[in-house]
């Protein structure tokens, strides 16, 4: 199969917003390089997917991320040919087993591993989809949040859960039953496939769900790893899902943002516990307040 890369240049702080705009336009891969000043977002999408008729819409959706607080520059959209050797040996070239946290590393399934210490968690990851590899910072911070807040035994809803990684680390740290929900039914997919090579993981409950719209689970742990603009109206939900005294884990805030979340959580019954930070961007463990007698 023939398969057409799409190249995006632009911001640290626009990555999220612009990964998720690729993957509603159908990209059956994603791969981002930040290590320089400027990001190179590759998308991959298949031969059939006419990717010169997206790129105007594309183009004027990235511009439009300013009305959000964020930078896309330089903004700029290319289009290149590739085989699948190609797409195979790009996910080889940039990604290889990495230490997400103190107890955490992710591993491409591909690859032979053998854990650097008795208490090394691994979570295996398929990246050749949409969702990602685990390692960009906002899902770091939400893995380094989970890893203080859980003890074992506990209930958790994963909100926007893309590749899975969230479910997978969670229960590999002892959370008892989770749910993972995602709006987009190829990210549904795509964490059912990375579930599959945990088997630690294979009780994870994934379904289609426009965040907790319709959830009244009432749960230990609440995790999510998404824009802040889809975080605002999530906070109230996650005080209605979560017991007095549950943790709520969340990332994908850049730094300019935080005063707005903060405000929301303060004013939908969570006490701030911690802030994490990462470059630009933060996340935020948070308890929903005890009732006052």
């Amino acid at each position: 199969m023939e398969w057409q890369e799409l190249t995006v240049k632009t911001s640290n702080e626009a990555i999220e917003a612009i990964d998720n705009m690729l993957v509603e336009a159908g990209a059956s891969g994603i791969q981002i390089d930040d290590t320089n000043d400027v990001v190179v977002i590759n998308a991959y999408f298949n031969e059939r997917i006419k990717i010169n008729e997206l790129i105007p819409e594309l183009q004027l959706r990235i511009a439009q991320l300013t009305n959000f607080g964020l930078d896309p520059a330089p903004a700029t959209v290319s289009i290149t040919p590739v085989n699948d050797e190609s797409w195979v040996s790009t996910w080889e070239k940039y990604y290889h087993p990495t230490r997400l946290s103190r107890f955490l590393t992710v591993v491409p399934d591909w690859e032979e591993y053998q854990p650097q210490s008795p208490n090394e968690l691994i979570i295996r990851l398929n990246p050749g989809r949409a969702f990602g590899t685990g390692t960009h910072p906002t899902t770091v911070l939400t893995l380094q949040g989970l890893e203080r807040v859980i003890r074992g035994g506990e209930s958790m809803l994963d909100v926007g859960t893309g590749s899975g990684v969230l479910s997978i680390a969670a229960k590999l740290m002892g959370v008892n039953q989770i749910k993972a929900f995602d709006l987009d039914e190829v990210a549904v997919n795509s964490a059912l496939e990375n579930i599959r090579l945990n088997p630690v993981a294979q009780d994870v409950q994934v379904s289609a769900n426009d965040m907790l719209n319709g959830v009244d689970d009432v749960v230990d742990i609440i995790a999510a790893n998404m824009l802040s603009d889809v975080i605002v109206p999530l906070i109230p939900q996650a005080s209605h899902c979560l017991r007095a005294g549950g943790k709520f884990v969340i990332s994908g805030i850049i730094k300019d943002k935080l005063p707005l979340i903060i405000n929301q959580l303060t004013n939908n019954d969570f006490q701030i516990d911690e802030t994490m930070n990462i470059d630009d961007w933060r996340g935020i463990i948070a308890t929903k307040k005890m009732k006052e007698d």
